[in-house]
């Protein structure tokens, strides 16, 4: 194991963590009948991008990218570099 194998590694591990704990701290969308009788339409849905939720959603699209990214990379070493 080279000395970037272990630390693409270590990403991935530390990606999957912050993955895992942004993924348990978004608020479920249960929401699916207010949208049917107009109360979805409400200030604090109008403003969702300013919320944690939103926050959340973004950081998880990152990580995500982030995660796909090392796994790509530990993935073309081993084939190619071992």
């Amino acid at each position: 194991m080279s000395a970037l194998e272990i630390i693409l590694g270590a990403l991935l591990i530390i990606a999957s963590v912050i993955m895992i704990i942004v993924i348990i701290l978004q608020e479920g969308n249960q929401q699916g009948i207010g949208v049917v009788s107009g109360g979805a339409d409400t200030f604090f849905s109008k403003n969702k991008a300013r919320t944690y939720d939103a926050v959340f959603a973004r950081a998880t699209k990152w990580v995500a990218i982030g995660f796909v990214v090392v796994v790509l990379a530990l993935n073309i070493i081993a084939k190619f570099f071992s």
